[in-house]
């Protein structure tokens, strides 16, 4: 791990890993409303039982904080998890009525909370494209 992507990769890191590990015991109606918001975006999701997606969601978001936190994982790595899991947070944000303000990317009050997720699209593209930049300057 470089020493400029600690700051990063430590503050988000360990926000994925306490909320992938608050969700491991998602059940019933706070399950279901997780599951249905996310159909609502991703309908290929409807196929998953709401338990079942709160388990896989609180994994990944496990195995994203972990790879970030630990510091002989590639930066790649953990900006290419970070990177695909803030795109569906993205992709959330698009397609959930009542999130932006009509006919605009501007967020509604609801929507603020999720359209702070495209922040985790730039910090995993930062990491990625910086590991492949420094990889080509050292050789």
């Amino acid at each position: 791990m470089k020493l400029t992507h600690m700051p990063l990769r430590v503050s988000i890191g360990a926000f994925f890993l306490n909320s992938g590990l608050s969700k491991r015991t998602l059940e019933g109606e706070a399950a279901v409303g997780m599951h249905g918001m996310a159909v609502g975006a991703i309908p290929r999701l409807r196929q998953i039982e709401p338990a079942r997606f709160a388990k896989l969601l609180s994994g990944s978001e496990v195995a994203i904080g972990a790879a970030l936190l630990i510091p002989f994982v590639p930066s790649f790595i953990g900006g290419l998890g970070l990177t695909v899991f803030g795109a569906g947070l993205v992709q959330l944000y698009l397609r959930t009525p009542g999130m932006r303000e009509q006919n605009s990317l501007k967020p509604t009050q609801a929507g603020i909370g999720l359209a702070k997720d495209s922040w985790l699209v730039g910090a995993g593209l930062t990491l990625m494209l910086d590991s492949l930049t420094h990889r080509r300057l050292v050789r």
